[in-house]
């Protein structure tokens, strides 16, 4: 099937008001970020009323693995159809999920729609960060994109304090039904101000490579979800799955060598900058996700603060990342350099990592902000330096696929994160409260905060230790992880940036 457009660079007397246009991009970027936050201060609350333990990280993983699998094709559409028609069309999507999301019964239910909203949430930051690439050069874009960090920043922030806000006062539901006006004003402004200049040439989409993508990576998210868990680990369907996944991988790339136009281009692989970029976005969206998921869940259960309470406990984490997405990003722009920030930045993460896996019941929450300040910091000074170094090293007419490309990896990271630390997490917990608890006592069907309040003195106590215990291999796991990309940080170089 044959399109006939495509995106050009636009001349300078062309290019929309540039405030006018970030201001909405920027509002696209807090929509897309908002609602990876906002859910992690209520997901105790929703698995406590919808479901049990083995249902925590399907919420946040559904959603990943949609929002992952639609992120080349987001990348490819915008450089083919323009990025406003793409922006437009992913909010769209994103808003009818949440939604549908918002009025969901069950937990089968709300892990299917949220799997809905990714497809249009998958959209929101990919085309947002590659139609900023549009207008600004490289040289410049160290402090747009900090400006975009910082966004990024401010959302987790706001994020959970909103979401704990909401599931006290209003009700778990709000969290989706708060996008539904922002989404409505980001269309408006979009609208708007967003006038891009495209050019009329032919062009054929790779819906073959695609299929190929989403059925590996659908399989190795059920690999790692399910391993030890809902299947154990001797189980012949489990590597089955595995094994369909690398088989479809095998599948996508002949795909991609063969296709007149792939939606991931296999040159992109013989630029370093885009491979190590992609390689240390993996890991960092593992660690992240990983934390923020469980980061609000700990204090919520081993602390016993309010979900409003926990937003506001994982504050400096947020300010941490903010500040260095900000104050990174101005001094690419001023030192024409990038190759240190990610250097610095991972090894603050793996840090902060090491440092929340020492965590015990009676650490005082001082400490603890500590330690996530560290995080924060160091997640700030690599995130967006990455989609910028990508940015600088392709050719202009792949901006969009390389900018996709180089979020693909994180989301995958996240998506992988998320499922691979539910499955540690629960076997960890599994195995400790078998040898702590008694046989015959009762335990709590899910980990919602009341619940474990009102067991008995003794089994809440050693439900507690078993809980803080498994947290503790959560993060040491996060932090070995992470010093590999310290190590692969080194390899980057730091390539002029374009005028």
């Amino acid at each position: 099937m044959e399109y006939l457009q495509q995106t050009v660079a636009l001349p300078t007397s062309e290019r929309p008001p540039i405030r006018l246009l970030f201001a909405a991009l920027m509002l696209v970027m807090l929509l897309g970020a908002l609602d990876q936050t906002i859910v992690s201060t209520a997901l105790p609350t929703i698995v406590g009323e919808l479901g049990g333990l083995e249902n925590l990280s399907w919420v946040v993983t559904s959603y990943l693995l949609t929002s992952t699998i639609v992120v080349p094709l987001y990348g490819k559409f915008g450089d083919l159809f323009g990025r406003k028609i793409v922006i437009q069309a992913a909010i769209l999507i994103f808003l009818v999920g949440s939604i549908l999301c918002g009025v969901a019964q069950d937990m089968t239910q709300l892990i299917v729609l949220r799997a809905l909203q990714g497809l249009g949430g998958g959209g929101l930051m990919v085309v947002t960060m590659a139609a900023i690439a549009d207008v600004i050069p490289p040289a410049e874009r160290g402090r747009y994109q900090g400006l975009f960090g910082g966004v990024f920043g401010f959302a987790t922030v706001v994020g959970p304090l909103l979401g704990g806000f909401m599931v006290e006062h209003l009700s778990w539901r709000w969290i989706f039904y708060i996008n539904v006006p922002l989404g409505i004003a980001a269309l408006l402004v979009i609208g708007l101000v967003f006038k891009p200049h495209v050019a009329h040439v032919k062009h054929k989409i790779d819906y073959m490579g695609a299929a190929f993508l989403a059925c590996s990576l659908t399989c190795l998210i059920l690999f790692t979800s399910q391993g030890g868990t809902l299947l154990p680990w001797t189980s012949p369907q489990l590597w089955f799955t595995l094994a369909l996944s690398l088989i479809t991988l095998g599948g996508f790339v002949y795909e991609e060598r063969l296709a007149a136009e792939p939606i991931m281009p296999l040159g992109l692989f013989r630029e370093r900058t885009f491979v190590l970029s992609g390689l240390i976005g993996f890991i960092i969206g593992f660690s992240l996700f990983g934390a923020m998921t469980f980061l609000p869940l700990y204090l919520q259960v081993a602390k016993r603060s309010t979900p409003s309470q926990a937003g506001l406990q994982i504050l400096p984490m947020m300010a941490g990342l903010l500040f260095t997405s900000i104050i990174s990003g101005r001094l690419i722009s001023k030192l024409g350099k990038y190759r240190l920030f990610p250097i610095c930045g991972t090894a603050l993460v793996a840090c902060g990592m090491f440092l929340l896996s020492t965590l015990e019941l009676p650490t005082p929450l001082h400490t603890m902000y500590f330690y996530m300040l560290l995080l924060g910091l160091g997640l700030g000074m690599t995130m967006q330096v990455l989609v910028l170094a990508v940015q600088n090293a392709v050719p202009f007419k792949h901006i969009g696929v390389a900018t996709s490309g180089a979020t693909l990896f994180r989301s995958i990271g996240g998506s992988v994160g998320v499922a691979t630390f539910g499955a540690i997490f629960t076997n960890s917990l599994h195995s400790r409260l078998d040898a702590a608890i008694a046989p015959g006592i009762e335990l709590p069907r899910s980990l919602g905060p009341t619940a474990v309040q009102h067991l008995p003195v003794a089994v809440r106590d050693a439900y507690l230790n078993a809980f803080a215990g498994s947290m503790h291999v959560v993060f040491l796991v996060a932090g070995v992880v992470v010093l590999l990309a310290f190590a692969l940080a080194w390899w980057m170089e730091d390539l002029p940036l374009r005028k």
